[in-house]
């Protein structure tokens, strides 16, 4: 529903609110660990129920996108309503025959699962697998998850702990919130590169001081434990305004019309299982890896960052409806990606 030359920074929205979100909840642990009689985690744990209801009651309210609307064979007239209403302006004719052009001929639900495995379409889908399985592998679940215990083995107390991560959660709604009004300038890109640079560098240094100053027990110093959390909200800037929310824009900005829910349902289906894996093994992977967990993640980032500088075309300020060129002009994906004429797009459908 975002025009071209905002979609970014609306996109970013997204993360910016889950990092709110996150600062919310940090804050209330926080205030919830002074509680005395053991309620706090209770307290804490109950209160999540204040968003999901938000959740379920806008939901009530959130309106059907044009191309929604068209797509499933709804009077033009209701979409270019909806046209009116999130642009502004009577002037919508043009970006709604635009829309209808770009659906016409399109695949239906039950064909575009089928679809998405084209030739035509494998770069779409290799984004799809490959975004939110490198989102997850950059090591920000063990930050999310586990700060107040990173923080604790390095020689923290419980309260200071939780304080250090409520400051580490400050920084990365911050940046998240700076990304949103660099990411339509700068391009994608350049802030994959960016924050993967970052994040290489800081996870290598954490690694190394707890290799060579924390070893298998005891506490870091007091100014080694300073550059450790300095090197953690690095991290968390990096990791902010670039595969934070990157890693949700770009692939809901990829997909033509006729992948685009699938290909979002791909994309968040990756993201959860490997979500899931990297909560439920990173606690047997500390315990084995100790100081190598930072330079097990640090390699993943290394892995994809060359992986977005190599393979990963520019998507900014492109209509959605044009999207399927950057492909065809990209180095490596033009050689994969076929020009087919309508006819043979047709044709294929029907089969």
């Amino acid at each position: 529903m975002a025009l071209p030359r905002l979609r970014g920074a609306i996109s970013n929205g997204f993360q910016l609110s889950i990092c709110i979100g996150s600062l919310l909840a940090t804050v209330i642990n926080y205030g919830t660990e002074k509680i005395e009689g053991g309620w706090g985690w209770r307290v804490s744990l109950a209160m999540a129920g204040v968003p999901a209801s938000v959740l379920t009651l806008g939901a009530l309210f959130l309106p059907e996108t044009p191309n929604s609307l068209i797509q499933r064979g709804h009077d033009h007239q209701k979409a270019k309503l909806v046209l009116r209403r999130i642009r502004g302006t009577e002037d919508v004719q043009e970006e709604l025959d635009d829309l209808i052009k770009a659906s016409s001929s399109k695949a239906n639900s039950k064909q575009s699962f089928k679809i998405i495995f084209k030739r035509r379409y494998r770069p779409q889908l290799v984004m799809a697998i490959a975004m939110p399985f490198f989102q997850q592998m950059t090591g920000i679940n063990v930050i999310g998850f586990y700060a107040p215990l990173l923080f604790r083995t390095i020689g923290l107390g419980e309260s200071a702990s939780l304080f250090s991560a409520v400051i580490t959660v400050v920084i990365g709604t911050a940046s998240t919130f700076l990304s949103m009004f660099i990411v339509d300038r700068l391009g994608r890109r350049a802030l994959f590169m960016i924050g993967g640079i970052q994040m290489i560098v800081s996870e290598f240094i954490i690694g190394a001081i707890m290799a060579f100053h924390l070893k298998d027990h005891g506490g870091l110093s007091k100014g080694y434990g300073f550059v450790v959390l300095v090197m953690v909200c690095i991290y968390v800037a990096g990791f902010s305004w670039s595969w934070g929310p990157l890693g949700w824009l770009v692939p809901s900005e990829i997909f033509p019309l006729e992948i685009r829910s699938v290909g979002q349902s791909i994309t968040v289906a990756v993201s959860f299982i490997f979500t899931f894996a990297v909560a439920q093994t990173f606690l047997a992977m500390l315990c084995h890896l100790k100081s190598g967990i930072f330079f097990f993640f640090g390699g993943w980032v290394v892995l994809m960052t060359i992986f977005v500088y190599y393979l990963l075309p520019e998507t900014a300020r492109v209509p959605l409806e044009q999207m399927e060129k950057v492909w065809q002009e990209h180095w490596f994906w033009k050689r994969i990606v076929t020009e087919i004429s309508d006819k043979e797009h047709k044709r294929e459908i029907s089969l």
